[in-house]
């Protein structure tokens, strides 16, 4: 979802549009999606000159410096001898640590040096899949919803910390092709057996064990906060408190958006945030039939600081942190990403920007498919709950020489 947003924040449109099994013990980025049926088909990279990245002159470098920058204490504590991602193009730790610490050399006020600084350290390379470069691109936010610390008048839905009993398996430990897959259940009469799911836990499966962190107003907003992973709380003092990711029960996500398509309520390219969000309230018994085929639940706890981070385990930068799939595109990484701007989709307005790999989902799954982080605020729930774009990006690899910024 290493530690996903935390804000599975921002209601990812992939959400609801693909279905979702996800990781046990990450963050899970904010699209919590079952991964497609058939397996995904490797990147190919392609060299290319920087002339060739449409719009590369006219970007703010600045700001995909900073999230590049953040992305260095994470990396200065792997083992420098470790390789960055799984092919041996990737290179290894110590190549990326060079270059983080010529970053803190860089005037990040002038774009010119900054220019220099990304083509002398790093060679683009264009993904392709099956010969295709064209890939799927939404985003994610960190949603607001009110809460309080005690059960009362409207306070009436829980929000639960992870249960003690939830044992994780990871995958890996029995056959190392599962790297990064993870299984959860808990254990009756010495056997593995599947954890509640969604209407157990709302039906009453976890009360009377203290496990409820706090109460909120509003099933619906819940349920997004467990699309997103984790959200921005408001107390009834008017103070605020972040909610993180903290585990799941296993079960895989089922999305709502489908359903509805699949019974006819809903056409496919109508299927977003906001769409999906005014359905449910106009429709509350519906909508919690529906909510209860997603039988994936999400356990939160309190974040310690003001920071989101993503699975990196780095602060995220809005705009700039893009969850992948780290199957295909190493954590860590400049992008250049090549898409359209949610906003203005009939204009097809350009969207082109240094992004960075710092997150990851499980609904992001391929080789050419990413999740942008957009921040918090009504602009970030706009952006994020309208995004669901065609595009390409181009993955930044330290060159193999070792010059001087």
């Amino acid at each position: 979802m290493a530690r996903r947003l935390t804000s599975l924040a921002g209601l990812v449109v992939s959400a609801f549009l693909v279905a979702g099994c996800g990781v046990i013990d990450q963050v899970i980025p904010v699209s919590d999606a079952i991964p497609d049926a058939e397996p995904a088909p490797e990147a190919r990279l392609s060299p290319v000159d920087y002339r060739a990245l449409p719009g590369w002159p006219a970007d703010v470098l600045a700001d995909g410096m900073r999230a590049f920058v953040t992305s260095c204490p994470a990396l200065a504590k792997q083992p420098a001898g470790r390789a960055l991602g799984y092919r041996p193009e990737h290179g290894t730790m110590d190549d990326l640590q060079r270059i983080c610490s010529r970053a803190t050399q860089i005037d990040t006020q002038s774009n010119v040096q900054l220019r220099a600084f990304f083509e002398r350290n790093f060679q683009p390379y264009l993904v392709t899949a099956n010969t295709r470069s064209d890939g799927k691109f939404t985003g994610y936010y960190e949603p607001l919803l009110r809460a309080s610390w005690q059960r009362g008048q409207r306070y009436v839905y829980p929000i639960y910390s992870r249960p003690r009993d939830i044992v994780v398996v990871d995958l890996e430990n029995f056959d190392p092709d599962r790297r990064g897959e993870q299984l959860a259940g808990r254990l009756v009469d010495n056997r593995l057996v599947p954890y509640f799911d969604r209407g157990a836990i709302e039906q009453g499966a976890l009360s009377g064990r203290r496990l409820e962190l706090m109460w909120t107003d509003d099933p619906i907003n819940l349920f997004f906060l467990h699309v997103q992973g984790s959200g921005r709380v408001l107390l009834p003092d008017g103070s605020f408190v972040r909610l993180a990711f903290s585990g799941r029960n296993g079960h895989r996500y089922t999305s709502i958006g489908r359903e509805l398509v699949a019974q006819g309520i809903m056409k496919l390219e109508d299927v977003n945030l906001f769409t999906l969000r005014n359905w449910m309230r106009g429709n509350p018994l519906a909508a919690q039939r529906l909510m209860r085929r997603n039988r994936s639940f999400i356990f939160f706890r309190v974040a310690k600081d003001d920071t989101i981070r993503g699975a990196q385990n780095v602060p995220l930068t809005p705009g700039r942190s893009l969850a992948v799939d780290p199957k295909h595109i190493p954590l860590g990484l400049p992008l250049w990403l090549v898409t359209t701007d949610p906003l203005d989709p009939q204009s097809q307005r350009p969207l082109r920007r240094l992004v960075v790999s710092q997150d990851v989902g499980s609904a992001i799954k391929g080789p050419i498919r990413g999740d942008l982080f957009w921040g918090f605020g009504e602009a970030a729930e706009s952006r994020a709950g309208l995004m669901n774009e065609i595009g390409s990006y181009y993955l930044f690899l330290p060159r193999p020489s070792r010059p001087t910024s």
